[in-house]
């Protein structure tokens, strides 16, 4: 049976980073969509762009497809993304899938949901780019890629963009929890993840926000994305079937 999935990417990503996992996904029959959020395109405005801005583009992107029926999947960032869409438009969501990815409750933000010394750090940074949030390549080479070589890890860092911190800051609009909306729900967690601390995990301290959902784990950084497409793609479909 084919499924429709739409693959959210997290930040400072686009959707062609995700890419390698669609088509591994795909060729299991599949259909994938990969769009990129308002915030992560070439010539956005950093400065402005918030959560809502995001949310309001991907809904604009599943309404100009006309998909329906579809498991959302949300990595990191997206998962805010994610969670305010089902809101908006829950009848087009079959299943939404979190990838090592925030789910807030009503009125969060996802700077609230990591460690203080990571708020400190992205507000000093943003306030010298003017709202543009970059990553500190060692932050990104220990805590995000530590599955790859430092080749990859370098490769891969080249082809992230500026993210707008508004969108971190930005407090979730949803009128009840996750955990009350009817809609199904999975986690993947990749086990070496290290982009948040293990004292303050994604599982379980982030999943068991979602109520009842459906649990699948593989092996795998928090970049899993660059490092083992083909592994982030079989727990997706494992995550994402009926």
């Amino acid at each position: 049976m084919s499924d429709t999935y739409v693959l959210v990417h997290g930040a400072w990503h686009n959707g062609d980073l995700m890419e390698p996992t669609a088509q591994y996904i795909r060729s299991h029959g599949h259909t994938v969509h990969c769009p990129t959020l308002k915030g992560n395109g070439p010539g956005d405005d950093r400065a402005s762009v918030g959560l809502e801005d995001a949310a309001q583009s991907l809904l604009a992107y599943l309404v100009a497809h006309d998909l329906k029926n579809v498991r959302l999947a949300g990595h990191s960032y997206g998962g805010m993304v994610i969670s305010r869409v089902a809101e908006l438009a829950p009848e087009r969501i079959a299943r939404l899938v979190y990838v090592n990815a925030f789910v807030p409750n009503p009125g969060e933000s996802l700077t609230d949901l990591v460690p203080p010394i990571y708020v400190g750090l992205f507000d000093q940074i943003a306030a010298a780019n003017n709202g543009a949030l970059t990553l500190p390549f060692p932050i990104w080479r220990e805590s995000f890629i530590n599955d790859a070589d430092l080749a990859l890890a370098t490769s891969a860092y080249e082809q992230l963009n500026p993210h707008p911190h508004k969108t971190f800051t930005d407090k979730i609009s949803l009128s009840k929890s996750l955990a009350e909306m009817e809609i199904g729900k999975s986690y993947v967690n990749c086990q070496q993840d290290t982009a948040l601390p293990h004292s303050m995990p994604w599982h379980p301290r982030l999943s068991e926000r979602l109520g009842l959902f459906r649990f699948v784990e593989c092996q795998g950084s928090h970049e899993i994305w660059f490092t083992d497409p083909a592994t982030i793609a079989d727990a997706l479909i494992r995550a994402g079937r009926d």
